[in-house]
């Protein structure tokens, strides 16, 4: 079901890495004549090999975009809750949705359709920049997300998931895990037993998790132990 975005939600939309570049009144037209989709938890947005003829932002809730191998196994590529948006590259190209999109929570998610941001892009070629931006943005994000994966040992995989979700830059902190521990140990590309086996190794490092509720004694901390790791890791690499 379509319905028309409210206000509140129109500048929720505005505060998204896919349109905080795009100047205000351009925006207030493009946002005109978008919609907001509502995914049930479980339900789907769409699936692999669909057309891609939308973008998306959410307004309210998670989801996780996921690609289903030959053999049938569910590799979950990305998760993203409010103000993260998806889509734009593959829609803006044509073709196939590269992945299937399903709701971990309620959630409610901007629908923009390919065809009204090209009408937009004729009138005001401003508008490709911004777009570009925000590609290039969530194409760095993926560059990165494979490098940690490559380089880094589950231990590591995990602080770095949990200093992004780190409310502070420094000192001690309480953060609540923002889905179920079997996807994040999907996000981080690891089997569930690994993950808890991680949670273990950080004890050292002044984490504790207690259900959903992880305390970190010192976000810094938890930095340095990525970092010196990571350093570690790049010398070896060298020689």
């Amino acid at each position: 079901m379509f319905d028309v975005l409210t206000e509140s939600e129109l500048k929720k939309a505005k505060r998204s890495v896919l349109f905080n570049n795009v100047p205000d009144g351009m925006l207030a037209e493009l946002l005109a004549d978008c919609h907001k989709r509502r995914v049930p938890r479980g339900g789907t947005l769409f699936v692999q090999g669909d057309p891609a003829t939308n973008m998306y932002v959410i307004l309210e809730g998670c989801v996780k975009l996921i690609r289903i191998t030959p053999g049938g196994d569910e590799i979950v590529v990305a998760v993203y809750s409010e103000g993260d948006s998806f889509g734009e590259a593959v829609a803006l190209k044509g073709g196939e949705y590269p992945v299937t999109v399903e709701a971990v929570q309620d959630s409610v998610l901007v629908q923009v359709e390919a065809r009204i941001v090209f009408d937009t892009l004729r009138s005001d070629p401003d508008l490709a920049v911004a777009m570009l931006s925000s590609t290039f943005s969530h194409l760095h994000e993926l560059v990165m997300e494979i490098e940690n994966l490559k380089a880094l040992n589950g231990a590591q995989r995990l602080a770095t998931f949990l200093i992004s979700l780190a409310p502070v830059e420094e000192g001690a902190c309480t953060l609540v895990l923002p889905y179920d521990k079997m996807l994040i140990a999907k996000r981080l590309g690891m089997k569930p037993e690994s993950l808890s086996r991680s949670f273990a190794n950080l004890r050292e490092q002044g984490v504790t998790v207690s259900r959903q509720s992880v305390a970190v004694n010192d976000v810094g901390r938890l930095k340095g132990f990525v970092s010196d790791d990571d350093d570690e890791l790049r010398g070896r690499k060298s020689h």
